[in-house]
């Protein structure tokens, strides 16, 4: 029996199917909505992120736009290391760039002697968010993994395919584990510091570790994640693109598992039998037309039915050029579901 006061996606992580299905979107608060380019305009990313109350209007955008279950906090998974002092700017067209890559042991100790930094204009930006949203519509946390915040670090921008990052983690494993325990710990900080805002419920992303082997992933790198989310006191949902064949060992004890759009996710619950399943509309189409669009939606939320619980989302992040009312109309359509 579940409790119908309680918000339908905290029904959903707590392994039980609310009386109707939840629905968020990746990267629902940004450049898709209009009402969000007009209140950046002039802003840079970094600085749009660290005003408590630019933040928390585009954290709200989206729901009221399009009556989202849950609105993810608006931020960058660079805010951590930019909070610890580290040179970074995101630069339009090219992503996050750093003017002194980590590329050798004195880089990652001279990286690692850095404190997190000062976040409350974090906690202040959810606790705004929170406020506005009341009880119904809760707040998500997110972070980046270690991962992939450490492949940023060595590559100094975004890589297709983390040369740098992963001949580290082979050249020099004392190095590359004190740089990952790092990115770990900065990474735990600020999912505490959304929490203590209000957050209810928290995200950790690992976009790049889908480059990695299992046996690489298992070793090298699962061990730093797990510390990234130990002790976060709310339910965990653990998400990466391109990591089908870690499945299993993305799983961490977490209380759900975002499932990227090339991985079926009646194949995931046989995988993760028992564990709550996250996604996974492929993000294309969402410009396929809505019959298209409509048939791949009815086919993941019937394959959703194998997991105790289902959370429908896209299998990767809402793009730049979605038509608003595509994602308004597809919120309505699975709440009929």
């Amino acid at each position: 029996m579940t409790d119908s006061a309680e918000p339908v996606i905290l029904q959903a992580l707590a392994g039980n199917r609310p009386d109707r299905l939840p629905v968020w979107f990746m990267r629902q608060a940004g450049r898709s909505l209009p009402e969000y380019r007009h209140v950046r305009q002039g802003v840079a990313m970094l600085e749009a992120c660290l005003r408590p109350d630019l933040a928390a209007e585009i954290t709200c955008q989206p729901v009221r736009r399009h009556g989202v279950d849950a609105a993810v906090f608006f931020s960058d998974i660079m805010i951590p290391l930019a909070l610890a002092g580290v040179d970074v700017t995101i630069t339009s067209g090219v992503g996050p760039v750093f003017s002194e890559p980590v590329r050798d042991a004195h880089d990652v100790r001279r990286l690692v002697e850095r404190g997190p930094g000062d976040g409350s204009a974090v906690v202040e930006a959810v606790r705004l968010s929170v406020l506005e949203l009341g009880e119904r519509t809760p707040v998500l946390g997110f972070a980046g993994a270690p991962f992939t915040l450490a492949a940023y670090l060595v590559e100094g921008r975004g890589s297709r395919d983390h040369l740098a990052a992963r001949a580290m983690m082979h050249a020099d494993p004392e190095s590359w584990d004190l740089l990952l325990g790092w990115c770990a710990d900065i990474s735990r900080q600020f999912l505490r510091w959304q929490i203590e805002g209000g957050a209810r419920a928290v995200q950790l992303f690992d976009s790049w570790a889908g480059s990695l082997t299992r046996e690489d992933y298992a070793a090298k790198v699962a061990p730093h994640s797990r510390r990234a989310l130990d002790g976060i006191q709310v339910p965990r949902i653990h998400f990466g693109t391109g990591t089908g064949h870690l499945l299993e060992e993305m799983a961490l004890g977490v209380e759900a598992i975002g499932v990227d759009y090339r991985t079926p996710l009646d194949e995931a619950a046989r995988r993760l039998p028992g564990t709550v399943l996250q996604g996974n509309i492929d993000p294309a189409r969402l410009a396929a037309g809505w019959d298209a669009l409509e048939a791949h939606a009815r086919d993941v939320v019937e394959r959703g039915r194998a997991a105790p619980a289902h959370i429908v989302n896209l299998g990767h992040g809402v793009p730049p050029t979605t038509d608003p009312q595509v994602l308004t109309d597809l919120v309505a359509w699975v709440h009929e579901q």
